[in-house]
């Protein structure tokens, strides 16, 4: 087999035919992907017609006012054997609505009062009209501040750390933010094929994110390949896992509520969607570090056959994936949590409260997630094993790029 040099990939050689082979593969996968993205791409008219806002109630007005006084308890609210405050009044200054610049009395029960609320906090309320008058009522506290400084030093540190190469992926992320809010999102609620939508909509993204943040290269090259791969393995398994659970993708009160708002959704689909989202950062992470580790494994060990360059760097893969794991299961467990600890509280049996489908839909969640993840291991070292040239012969000067007709 000829060899061509990639002036993307230095010092490694990489084969004439298995690089016609993963563009070639790479290419008609982008144009369905477009095709895809045409075909589903939710309409205006579409939207319109089809997502409607929820109406504020006549005589009800949202705003926000700043808390100018607290005083620390409400008459008959105060329970001195729980020790802690049952209730507060702010004295808030009202800054939008038919009463901005006034001053209203706003009475805050429950969770909220652990909140640490004082004066010079800015709440959100709601205006209520009744015949004795306006009522104000606590609605959330204003988080935008902290939401602005966390994203401002979250950006400092991507670009001050990785640099060009963090702001590339942070324009990865915008265009990642843009496909899933301006096409999954719309896509599954007008009642489109929740799958193809997700399918379609993570192969676009993975197509920006991985040339963007890393170049267009054969190793970026090979990674989208795994990733692709690792994709269709998530989607597979996840409708069949779906299926053979018998889930129904109602887990709570929240689908509920969605479906009294967006009746042409069907859950099912919408719960292997989120499977097949859920795991697109952490596949993304593996391959691009499996591809990576083959071509430097390449450059350093010119003489190793391509099944050693496999073996090799599926050694580096099988400690990336025990690492992967745990990352998983344990950012699953943190956002999990409190529901977790209801399990301590039930009557059932471990396993009679996990068939309930709000935790058996997360363990099908996770797992479908993490089995896909850990055959793209597999699937881009040794795509990336056979993009590589073969071994050099000991004593035999490096192979010169293939000139045309060669």
């Amino acid at each position: 087999m000829g060899h061509s040099h990639s002036h993307d990939d230095v010092h490694v050689e990489v084969g004439t035919l298995a690089k016609r082979i993963l563009f070639g593969f790479l290419a008609v996968l982008a144009v369905l992907t477009l095709a895809g993205l045409i075909w589903l791409w939710p309409t205006q008219a579409e939207i319109a017609d089809g997502i409607h806002h929820v109406e504020t109630p006549a005589g009800i007005v949202d705003t926000t006012g700043t808390i100018t006084a607290v005083e620390e308890s409400c008459e008959g609210q105060f329970d001195p054997d729980v020790g802690t405050l049952q209730c507060l009044v702010f004295t808030v200054d009202i800054e939008g609505g038919p009463d901005a610049g006034r001053q209203a009395d706003v009475q805050v029960t429950g969770p909220p009062t652990q909140a640490g609320l004082r004066v010079g906090d800015q709440i959100d309320i709601t205006r209520i009209e009744t015949p004795d008058g306006p009522l104000y009522s606590y609605k959330s506290i204003d988080r935008t501040p902290v939401f602005i400084a966390l994203g401002l030093l979250f950006v400092a540190a991507v670009l001050a750390v990785a640099r060009w190469k963090g702001l590339f992926a942070l324009l990865g992320l915008v265009v990642a933010g843009g496909v899933l809010i301006g096409f999954i999102i719309p896509g599954i609620l007008l009642g489109k094929p929740g799958i193809a939508v997700a399918l379609v909509g993570s192969t676009a993204i993975m197509f920006v994110v991985l040339y963007l943040a890393h170049g267009i290269s054969t190793r970026t090259s090979t990674a989208l390949a795994g990733t692709m791969l690792g994709l269709a393995v998530t989607a597979g398994l996840g409708a069949l896992s779906v299926e053979a659970a018998r889930l129904t993708g109602f887990a709570d009160e929240t689908e509920m509520d969605l479906q009294q708002l967006a009746g042409g959704i069907n859950f099912q689909e919408l719960l292997i969607a989120a499977i097949i989202i859920g795991g697109l950062g952490v596949l993304n992470d593996t391959t691009i570090t499996q591809s990576s580790a083959v071509f430097e494994l390449r450059a350093a060990a010119p003489h190793l056959t391509r099944r050693e360059i496999f073996a090799s760097g599926m050694r580096i893969g099988r400690d990336h994936i025990a690492s992967t794991i745990y990352t998983i299961v344990f950012a699953y467990a943190g956002s999990a949590l409190v529901v977790i600890m209801l399990v301590y509280f039930t009557t059932d049996d471990v396993l009679g409260t996990l068939n309930q489908e709000l935790f058996a839909s997360e363990i099908v969640r996770t797992l479908g997630s993490s089995i896909g993840l850990i055959l793209s291991v597999p699937l881009t070292t040794a795509i990336a094993a056979l993009t590589v040239g073969p071994a050099r012969v000991e004593g035999v000067a490096p192979a010169r790029a293939a000139l045309p007709g060669e």
